[in-house]
């Protein structure tokens, strides 16, 4: 039976992932590299990527921050009641279960011009929806369950008696944190950033709703790639996705690359 589940796993992950990705390729360069350098330094192709990376930056250092707080919080704080803890975990996995569109929709009506936030926030000058803030928020919230969903069994495994033990030879919350805590969930949080700045790239549909897709203003390197393809500029269209495609699994060969590297060592 095993003999037969690994070439299908193969043949599964052949056409799902290798033949895409070849297709993609093949889609950029058909015009040859002419045709793929216009598609992605065009005007609107830079904004977009440009866009794209800084809503990248600016989501995973937030992740970041608050998602390695709210783990320790989660499975550190004994003064938070145990029915909290469930309810923060149930709402963790809210983006998981929720299609990103619907996301992109509640904000809209949360922050959007016709609500009562939205009009306020405009009345003191600043803007949500349709603009920079409202994307890093929709992005905010599909992925701010992946850098706590890797931190947390982390902590969970480690234990606290490493913890216990520098505090009781005087050390303080955050000395022990740096020397004792983050060796341990270091690799787990490079791998939640690894993961976050691969979904801020692929982002599409909380984006698109709360964006408007305004080019050279709001558009997204992924509603880039949706407006080509609805105008038949499939190669343009490919380029930018190779870009997209090629930097996420780079990310992901590199951390493969750096974990390997340090078991060598």
């Amino acid at each position: 039976m095993k003999k037969l589940w690994i070439p299908l796993t193969y043949i599964i992950f052949t056409i799902l992932i290798i033949i895409p990705l070849a297709r993609i390729f093949t889609g950029a360069w058909s015009d040859g590299w002419q045709g793929f350098s216009h598609a992605i330094t065009r005007p609107e192709a830079a904004h977009a990527l440009l866009m794209t990376g800084l809503i990248t930056v600016v989501v995973t250092v937030i992740n970041t921050m608050f998602g390695v707080m709210l783990s320790l919080y989660l499975v550190r704080a004994g003064w938070i009641p145990n029915k909290l803890k469930q309810l923060l975990n149930s709402l963790l996995d809210l983006p998981f279960a929720v299609s990103p569109i619907i996301g992109g929709l509640m904000i809209v009506l949360l922050l959007g011009p016709n609500t009562v936030l939205g009009s306020l926030l405009d009345d003191a000058g600043v803007k949500i929806v349709y603009a920079f803030p409202g994307m890093v928020i929709a992005t905010l919230f599909v992925t701010f369950p992946m850098m706590v969903r890797e931190i947390m069994p982390v902590l969970q495994e480690i234990g606290t008696s490493q913890e216990e033990a520098a505090s009781t030879l005087g050390a303080f919350a955050w000395y022990t944190f740096w020397k004792v805590t983050w060796p341990a969930i270091r690799w787990g949080v490079i791998y939640g950033v690894v993961l976050t700045v691969a979904r801020c790239l692929g982002e599409f549909g909380a984006v698109l709703v709360v964006s408007g897709n305004i080019i050279n203003k709001t558009q997204t390197a992924t509603t880039l790639v949706y407006q080509d393809v609805e105008n038949f500029n499939v190669t343009a269209a490919n380029g930018v996705a190779l870009v997209l495609a090629a930097v996420s699994v780079g990310l992901l060969l590199l951390m493969e690359w750096a974990k390997k590297r340090k078991e060598v060592h």
